[in-house]
């Protein structure tokens, strides 16, 4: 996950911003206790909200203690505490954090030189967790050979991605996992992805790195293959959300869920937009239209 999913904030209740930094703040000790101390470095909302979204479907409660943190020294805060389900997203973050930093590193980004502050927490997952290695690593390695045929179809470009999360979240689920759950996740990693693609667009147009949406539209900005595809790109998202609305629905949550109502349903495509008008890595703010 790449720092993409996030709340509408003005429409969050305040219930839900409490619960959702409790939650943060708890995956940070989840991160600490399974990976150690660097990997909390690599802490993301995006895990976050998966672990919200797992606890729900699973109706594994949070315990929320007010405590200080490394962070927050002189104000206690209220903090999630860290049971076996949040060290295990503790475990993935590490995981996808990792790998992520080596693929920075084989594109030529200076992010890529730091991924050795989480070797030592990948190999604690890999032997707590080795399922989730295979499960990552493989997908990897397709994405990998479609970047190499150098790909030009959207929906085949983001499948490794939605069914590396797909694949998760019937790891972490068990006989919690139904076909919208799966389907649900499969969405969001193919979110992810096209989201990730077309925010890097600039950027990898100027390294001469793979961007599906490039050999799409072949046009030297995003500005312009927006412009270019815009039909056709909104399609594509649009159908992703109405699947997510569709999906969610039908998923059996054991406590309210206003949290993740507003990030899939508002957040998300929120998110998108601003993304797809307004500004990419490394511009300055542009007015979402």
């Amino acid at each position: 996950m790449f720092g993409y999913i996030s709340p509408d904030r003005p429409y969050l209740f305040i219930k839900d911003e409490t619960l959702y930094k409790a939650m943060y703040c708890g995956l940070c000790m989840g991160i600490k206790k399974g990976c150690g101390n660097l990997c909390r470095t690599a802490l993301t909302y995006d895990l976050t909200f998966i672990s919200a979204l797992v606890h729900n479907v699973m109706g594994q409660d949070v315990t929320i203690k007010k405590s200080r943190c490394i962070l927050h020294p002189l104000k206690k805060r209220p903090i999630a505490e860290a049971d076996d389900l949040t060290v295990l997203m503790g475990y993935i973050n590490t995981v996808l954090s990792y790998y992520k930093l080596c693929d920075d590193k084989s594109d030529g980004d200076i992010k890529g030189a730091i991924r050795f502050l989480y070797k030592g927490g990948y190999k604690k997952a890999h032997k707590a967790h080795p399922q989730v290695i295979e499960i990552i690593s493989t997908q990897l390695k397709a994405q990998a050979e479609l970047e190499r045929q150098n790909c030009s179809v959207l929906d085949q470009a983001a499948e490794p991605s939605a069914l590396m999360m797909q694949y998760l979240s019937e790891y972490i689920l068990k006989e919690f996992a139904t076909p919208c759950t799966s389907k649900l996740f499969y969405d969001l990693g193919k979110w992810v992805y096209l989201i990730d693609a077309l925010d890097d667009y600039d950027k990898d147009v100027k390294n001469k790195n793979f961007n599906v949406f490039y050999n799409v539209y072949k046009c030297q900005s995003k500005a312009q293959a927006v412009k270019v595809g815009e039909e056709e790109i909104k399609f594509v998202f649009n159908e992703i959300f109405a699947d997510m609305r569709q999906n969610l629905a039908n998923i059996k949550f054991y406590f309210n869920h206003d949290l993740l109502d507003n990030i899939i349903l508002r957040g998300i495509p929120l998110k998108t937009r601003t993304l797809f008008y307004g500004k990419s890595k490394g511009e300055k703010d542009v007015k979402d239209e």
